[in-house]
């Protein structure tokens, strides 16, 4: 090329490096020796340096044209820099002109970034576009918070009315409290409630949220709009706990708790979380959904940053009630907490799907886990409290011991958690996993349940053993009382109790018409003994042996003998009680015909041997008598006619 080096200028920079390039291209192509493929490459150079030259020129001219449009739109965003006032309280047209502004420089912020600036003037272009996005952020970022805040709607839907008060919470009856069966109200909020969406912001401010929150996101300050999102949702959601009475409690706070303040707190709680599940949640959801729906999984974890926190304070409530002691009266408040738990497990699941909210899931698995291991200890508790009972002093008249009427109520109660005790009550193999009353063969109850003596589910099963216990407790219970004719009738009214207890209510269906049939045979069988022990000896002195022509020394020495004993039974046995009217009826009616019968035969066999005088009582007489006996009020005869 040395014959063409004087052609070529001394040119600095690139403009004439192009220039440069240029003549040299048009130099080569003046030689007439050229082949065409090199003619064709010196075209295509020559077209390429013009394209360079002319992206050059335009791209001095598009730089201008950028700072043009960003000092336009940094006017605007600034204008509102200094203004206290939110832009959106002013109405639909200042919002729209900032967003565009705000776009705008999103844009050119984009753009200039996509382009490859060499000088410092285009730099600083670029630094003065970042630094007016960054303040059209923040400024959105506020007003996205105060809409939300401003337009938050109040969330009292009809069914809140279910709330309830410390006074209102009742109370839980204890061991041998036999007004168990009044305290026990079972939850009426459907377990079977659909969900429910309320707005918890108004529905027109909802477009301009998407809006703002999109704008952000694209923008790159997506971080700050979710903050920003689960702040405000995350203080509203604590209110509206706050509104329930649902406190803040530690582990620690909860186990402190008196058992009433604990009782009232579960029932709160049981009530609040099918609320909060199924309405609150559920709309809370649906709100992230509206406004971070175009933003992929954004919506899901807003929605689990602003919940989870409230979300497993409940479940911590739930795990500090499983921790407690598991008495026999924290059965009933845990088997509601189980139940309302395992309900909502399939809603829960469903809110946090994904895996921002898998921790949601698992404590919730692991609490419900907890509170069914409390279930089976406050059962086996339970049992065992029914075991280890003892009392010192008879009750007065062997009426119906109040841990029978506890007990039975107790477990009629129980019924309707029947359900959920069958699942519990099995371990995950599904065998029985809790210990039988030592009478209760397996074996025997599988006969029975064939023979339709009861269900065979492990409720029967464990029903059976508890009913087994408290007999054996009776039986020890009985032994108080040194008339053995009394300790028959103290059985007899609690065989009687437990019997009829099953016979009108659930229990029948549980237990069986065989442990019915039995249990009838057993009150029957004390009924006999009874009449035994008392009647047989007064009833022998009536009884004719040998040779019917007694003196009558011996005649009215018998008269006496069988008056003195019928009146100290009378004296006794009329501060006896027995509850039932149908079983006393009973009794006196068989005590009757076997004593008046006896009477009437006596007397009439030997009234020409005695005088009227020392016949004391007609046959008449002694049955208006019997019809004192059992009625728990103690009297004495006197004289012959007339009842004290």
């Amino acid at each position: 090329m040395g014959e063409y080096d004087a052609a070529v200028p001394e040119l600095e920079g690139e403009e004439n490096l192009i220039a440069a390039a240029k003549q040299i291209v048009r130099a080569l192509g003046s030689k007439r020796n050229l082949t065409d493929d090199a003619k064709k490459i010196l075209a295509e150079l020559g077209t390429q340096l013009t394209t360079i030259t002319t992206i050059s020129e335009n791209e001095v001219d598009e730089i201008s044209d950028d700072e043009g449009r960003l000092n336009v739109n940094q006017e605007k965003i600034m204008i509102w820099d200094t203004d206290q006032s939110m832009i959106w309280d002013l109405g639909p047209n200042e919002a729209n002109e900032y967003i565009n502004s705000a776009d705008e420089v999103r844009k050119l912020t984009e753009k200039l970034e996509a382009m490859c600036l060499k000088d410092d003037g285009e730099k600083e272009l670029l630094r003065r576009a970042h630094d007016v996005l960054q303040i059209a952020m923040a400024r959105l970022e506020e007003e996205f918070k105060h809409m939300l805040i401003q337009n938050r709607q109040p969330f009292e839907p009809e069914h809140m009315s279910f709330r309830s008060s410390e006074e209102d919470a009742g109370s839980v009856a204890s061991l041998g409290d036999e007004s168990f069966e009044e305290s026990q109200h079972r939850d009426s909020v459907s377990r079977n409630s659909e969900e429910y969406i309320v707005d918890l912001v108004h529905p027109y401010t909802i477009p301009e949220l998407r809006c703002i929150a999109n704008l952000m996101f694209i923008s790159g300050y997506g971080h700050e709009c979710s903050q920003a999102y689960v702040s405000v949702r995350r203080d509203a959601l604590d209110e509206f706990l706050l509104i329930l009475e649902i406190e803040k409690l530690s582990i620690e706070d909860v186990l402190r708790l008196e058992w009433g303040s604990l009782n009232s707190k579960i029932k709160r709680w049981v009530r609040t979380m099918k609320i909060f599940v199924r309405v609150y949640l559920a709309s809370e959801k649906c709100l992230s959904e509206q406004i971070f729906g175009d933003l992929g999984t954004v919506n899901l974890v807003s929605f689990a940053e602003v919940s989870k926190a409230s979300m497993l304070r409940l479940l911590n409530f739930g795990e500090a009630v499983s921790i407690g002691p598991h008495k026999p009266e924290k059965l009933f408040p845990i088997l509601d907490m189980y139940e309302v738990l395992a309900d909502l497990l399939p809603d829960i699941d469903s809110l946090y799907a994904d895996e921002a909210g898998a921790r949601v899931r698992i404590d919730c698995r692991e609490v419900l886990r907890r509170l069914g291991d409390s279930v089976r200890a406050a059962f086996l508790e339970f049992e065992n409290a029914i075991s280890t009972s003892t009392s010192t002093n008879p009750i007065a008249g062997g009426g119906i011991h109040p841990l029978t009427k506890y007990v039975m109520n107790y477990l009629n109660a129980l019924t309707g958690y029947r359900e959920t005790l069958n699942f519990l009550l099995k371990d995950q193999d599904g065998e029985d996993t809790m210990s039988l009353s030592p009478d209760i063969n397996p074996s025997t109850e599988e006969e029975n349940a064939r023979d339709g003596a009861c269900d065979g589910s492990p409720l029967a099963l464990h029903f059976r053993s508890v009913a087994s216990i408290l007999e054996c407790n009776l039986d020890d219970k009985a032994k108080l009382y040194r008339d053995a004719s009394l300790q028959h009738i103290f059985l007899m009214n609690n065989i009687h109790y437990m019997a009829q207890k099953v016979v009108n209510s659930n229990l029948q269906s549980i237990l069986g018409d065989g442990w019915i049939r039995k249990h009838n045979w057993k009150f029957q069988q004390h009924e006999m003994n009874y009449e035994r022990n008392t009647w047989s000896s007064i009833l022998a002195i009536l009884k004719e042996e040998g040779n019917s022509n007694s003196s009558r020394t011996l005649l009215k020495e018998r008269f006496r003998n069988f008056y003195t004993a019928f009146e100290e039974v009378y004296r006794t046995q009329t501060a006896w009680s027995i509850p039932n009217g149908h079983l006393r009826e009973d009794l006196r009616i068989s005590t009757s015909l076997k004593v008046i019968q006896a009477y009437r035969t006596f007397v009439g066999r030997h009234t020409n041997q005695i005088s009227d005088k020392h016949i004391k009582y007609s046959a008449d007489d002694l049955q208006n008598y019997l019809l004192d006996l059992f009625e728990g009020s103690q009297r004495s005869l006197h004289n012959p006619h007339r009842r004290s």
